[in-house]
């Protein structure tokens, strides 16, 4: 029997769907932290394929690609729709770590980095914290369960090796990523806007007061105003990830349906 025989039917149908299903293990938040396991990975994305298999075999099971190398470029496109729901969700907290340089530099700890053991990148000391916050408050509000429905939902809009390319694709990611800059400012307002009141202060008294050495009353200044309008609006912050994880959970859904 040749072997590309072997993967007709329902093996064909569950090979694309564990790619697809592996496709938020590569960058969505949570699913594709670095220091997960990668072998712990792969049987995670295993064993949520066998649950989902019913579901999607009852779907109706599609035809086989012709050709192995139309196998193949069905399996990229697979990838793609899983990596496009962990990259939609991923957004999100690209736009916090974005929103935690800026107050880095604001504050006074642009210099100060640290290992992100999620991403195995360095990230400023602020960005960490309000990255590994939001990570809790994900995973307190079952938000992970809902980026796994989200995938469950693209087997409904979008049968098995049934992507089309489309332009509408591109124009909505691009509108995803222009968003992040507007989404880190507006976390980074309070201590931005607090640290430019300060400034101005300082300079203020700096004109009055010529023999004062600014810099040495200034730079304890802005981490002491900085640390403390930070842990004021936390409360404020946990409300604002509400908004945006419903946010990111609208946007998944409109990247899915994108594909259709």
């Amino acid at each position: 029997m040749d072997l590309y025989e072997l993967l007709q039917g329902h093996i064909a149908a569950f090979l694309l769907s564990l790619t697809r299903i592996s496709g938020i293990f590569l960058i969505s938040p949570f699913f594709g932290s670095m220091n997960i396991s990668a072998y712990f990975r792969v049987g995670l994305a295993l064993a949520i394929t066998v649950v989902l298999f019913p579901m999607i075999d009852g779907l109706g099971t599609p035809a086989a690609p012709e050709s192995i190398i139309m196998f193949a470029a069905a399996a990229i496109g697979e990838l793609f729709i899983g990596w496009l729901i962990g990259f939609v969700a991923y957004i999100s907290f690209a736009a916090i770590t974005m929103a935690g340089k800026v107050m880095d530099m604001q504050v006074g700890f642009a210099i100060v980095n640290v290992v992100d053991p999620t991403s195995g990148q360095q990230i400023p000391l602020i960005g960490s914290f309000l990255y590994n916050l939001a990570i809790i408050i994900l995973l307190v509000t079952n938000g992970h369960h809902m980026i796994l429905a989200a995938l469950t939902e693209s087997f409904r809009v979008v049968p098995i090796a049934g992507i089309e390319p489309n332009i509408s694709i591109a124009l909505l990611m691009a509108n995803f990523v222009s968003g992040i800059f507007l989404t880190g400012m507006k976390i980074a307002m309070p201590i931005t806007f607090a640290i430019l009141l300060t400034n101005v202060g300082l300079g203020i008294l700096a004109r009055t007061m010529p023999q004062m050495n600014i810099f040495v009353v200034g730079i304890p200044m802005q981490l002491m105003i900085g640390i403390t309008v930070l842990s004021m609006i936390i409360p404020f912050y946990v409300l604002f990830l509400d908004v945006l994880f419903h946010e990111m959970y609208g946007n998944i859904s409109l990247a899915v349906r994108a594909l259709q």
